[in-house]
C-alpha cells in the first residue's frame, strides 16, 4: 500500500516539526514555503556581508528539541551546538539604575538585595516557587495536551490536582499578582515583560504567565551560528528522509472533497492530490479565506484588532556600540510603562519604548572591543495593525528617533548608518505571514479564557491540521515545536486504519515546555 500524502504548508518550526515526526513514519511529506529559506519567523536578513537573526532570539527548554530528535533516532547535539548563558537578561533604566538576572536563583537573589533590598530578594524567591508551581500545575495537563478546552484541562489534572490549578491565581492578571508579589515597582515591571513573550500586555494577561520566570531560569541558550540554525537542522533531517521541502514556492488554495481535504493548488496552477494537509501559518489566513473559502469555516476567526497579538517595530544593524556592556539580551525600560501599552492598546507607536536589543556576538564571556562593530537586533512593541499599512513612515521615523535617544540615556550609544539598517515593520511582517496583520504570536494571551480559544491541532474540516505559534500550546520555539508533533500526532492517528504508518503507536508527547 503506498504511503498516506501529507502536504504542509509553512516551513516554520512548527511546520518542520510535524513533517520531522511524518517523514519519520514513513508517510509521503512535502513542504511548501513561499520564502527562500525554511524557519518563518525563524529568519536572517543580510547586512554589508553579516548574516543576523531577524526573528526570535531565545530558546529554552532545549529538552523539547532533544525529545523531538530522540524521536527520530537523532541527537540534538550531533546537529546544534547549544550553549547556556550565565546572564539570562541585563536591564536597565535611564536614571543609571541595572540589574542582571542569572541562571543561578542565588546570584539573581544577591543582585535584587543589592538592587532593591533584602526584602525584595526574599519575595523573589518566593515568587520563584510559585511560578515553579505555576508550571507544573500546567506542563502535562494542559500545555502538552491535545485537547485545550476547560473540562479537558481539568480532567488531566484529576480532583487531586484541582487544588493546585486553583492556587495559580488564573482569574487574575500578571500585573496584578505581580504587585502583590513585590513591592518595588521596577521589579515588578521586569517581571511583567514576560507577557510580551506571548505578545500579551502584561495588564491583561493571566497571572499563570509568571510560569515563564520558572521557564527562563531553567536555562537560555546561545545557538553557534546563530537561531536560524535550528530551522536548518530541522530541514536537513527532513531531507535524509525523502521528504521535500520548496522553496520560492506557496499554495494559493485547498481543495475540499465530501467534507475532507483532498487537493492543493499551489500558486503556479500546479494541483496536487493529498490525503492530509498541516497548515503552518498564522490560523486567521485560513478563516479570511486566503487559502480559498472551502477552508474558511474550518477555523473561528478574529473580528478585532484587540484580539490580535503584539506586532514589533525593529531594526536590524551592524553598528559599532559604546558607554554601555551589552550582554547578549538586554532590555532597556521606559519610565512610562502604563502608557506605553496604552499607546499600543489604542493603535499608535508607544511614545515612550522599551527597547529589547540583541547583541548577537556577545555572550558570558565574548566582550568587544570599544569601537567595533556587532550585529544588533532592536525592537519595541507595536500594535497589530500591519494589514491596515499602520503605523505609517512618519510615526516610525518619530519611534525610531525616540527609542535610540531612549538607549543614549539609558548609556548605550549606537552608531547607526542608514546602510547598515535593515527597518521591520508591521506592515512588513503582515506581507511576511499572510494575514496576521503583523501580529507576532496569533490571538492575544488576555484574560483567563484566552488559552481555552486557540485552536488545536484538528480543525472542523477532515484532513485540515495545525501547527504553529497562533495555535495550541501558544508561541515560542519549543511551543511551536510542540505543537507540530501534536499535529503529527493528529495525522497518524486519523490515517492509522486506512493507510501504511511504520512503527506508529498513540503516545502522550513527552517533553517540557516553554513559553520563550
Amino acid at each position: 500500500m503506498a504511503a498516506a500524502r501529507v502536504t504542509v504548508i509553512g516551513s516554520g518550526v512548527g511546520g518542520l516539526a510535524a513533517a520531522l515526526r511524518l517523514a519519520h513514519h514513513g508517510l509521503d511529506v512535502q513542504v511548501f514555503e513561499r520564502a527562500a529559506a525554511p524557519g518563518g519567523k525563524l529568519r536572517q536578513v543580510e547586512i554589508a556581508g553579516h548574516v543576523l537573526d531577524a526573528g526570535p532570539t531565545v530558546l529554552t527548554l532545549r529538552e523539547v528539541f532533544d525529545e523531538l530528535f530522540d524521536a527520530v533516532g537523532e541527537r540534538l547535539d550531533e546537529h546544534l551546538s547549544l550553549r547556556p548563558l550565565d546572564v539570562l537578561a541585563r536591564h536597565a533604566w535611564a536614571d543609571g539604575a541595572r540589574l542582571d538576572l542569572f541562571a543561578d536563583m542565588a546570584r539573581t537573589a544577591e543582585a535584587i538585595a543589592r538592587f532593591a533590598g533584602g526584602d525584595q530578594a526574599r519575595r523573589y524567591r518566593a515568587f520563584c516557587e510559585r511560578a515553579g508551581r505555576v508550571h507544573r500545575a500546567l506542563d502535562r495537563s494542559f500545555m502538552r495536551a491535545p485537547r485545550t478546552s476547560v473540562w479537558a484541562l481539568v480532567g488531566r489534572a484529576g480532583w487531586r490536582g484541582l487544588p493546585d490549578l486553583m492556587r495559580i491565581a488564573p482569574f487574575s492578571s500578571l500585573w496584578r499578582e505581580l504587585g502583590a508579589c513585590f513591592e518595588h515597582p521596577r521589579l515588578r515591571q521586569l517581571f511583567a515583560r514576560y507577557a510580551t513573550y506571548c505578545g500579551a500586555s502584561p495588564f491583561l494577561a493571566p497571572a499563570t504567565l509568571m510560569l515563564i520566570a520558572h521557564v527562563e531560569r531553567c536555562g537560555v541558550w546561545q545557538v553557534a551560528g546563530g537561531m536560524h540554525r535550528i530551522a536548518a537542522a530541522l530541514a536537513s533531517q527532513l531531507a535524509r528522509r525523502s521528504a521535500r521541502v520548496h522553496l520560492n514556492r506557496h499554495v494559493a488554495a485547498i481543495t475540499v472533497r465530501d467534507g475532507a481535504v483532498r487537493a492543493v493548488e499551489l500558486h503556479d496552477g500546479e494541483r496536487l492530490e493529498t490525503d492530509a494537509v498541516v497548515f503552518n501559518g498564522d490560523v486567521d489566513a485560513l478563516a479570511q479565506g486566503l487559502l480559498g473559502p472551502a477552508v474558511a469555516a474550518a477555523v473561528p476567526r478574529l473580528r478585532r484588532p484587540q484580539q490580535r497579538s503584539l506586532s514589533a517595530l525593529t531594526w536590524n544593524l551592524v553598528a559599532a556600540t559604546s558607554g554601555f556592556e551589552l550582554a547578549h539580551h538586554n532590555v532597556f525600560f521606559s519610565d512610562g510603562y502604563v502608557q506605553e501599552f496604552d499607546d499600543i492598546a489604542h493603535g499608535r507607536l508607544p511614545g515612550q519604548p522599551t527597547v529589547y536589543v540583541c547583541a548577537q556576538d556577545r555572550g558570558d564571556d565574548s566582550p568587544r572591543a570599544a569601537g567595533s562593530a556587532q550585529r544588533l537586533l532592536c525592537l519595541v512593541n507595536a500594535p497589530p495593525l500591519g494589514d491596515a499599512m499602520r503605523p505609517d513612515a512618519q510615526e516610525v521615523r518619530r519611534c525610531e528617533q525616540t527609542s535610540f535617544e531612549h538607549l543614549e540615556r539609558c548609556g548605550l550609544r549606537i552608531e547607526r548608518r542608514p546602510s547598515h539598517t535593515v527597518t521591520t515593520t508591521p506592515a512588513h511582517f503582515h506581507r511576511l505571514f499572510p494575514g496576521s496583520a503583523g501580529a507576532l504570536y496569533g490571538p492575544a494571551t488576555h484574560g483567563w479564557r484566552a488559552a481555552f480559544r486557540r485552536p488545536g491541532s484538528r480543525t472542523r474540516l477532515r484532513g485540515l491540521y495545525l501547527a504553529g505559534g497562533s495555535v495550541h500550546p501558544g508561541p515560542g520555539l519549543p511551543m511551536v515545536a510542540l505543537s507540530g508533533q501534536l499535529a503529527a500526532a493528529s495525522v497518524l492517528e486519523d490515517l492509522a486504519s486506512r493507510t501504511s504508518i511504520s512503527g506508529w503507536r498513540p503516545a502522550d508527547m513527552p517533553g517540557g515546555t516553554s513559553m520563550r
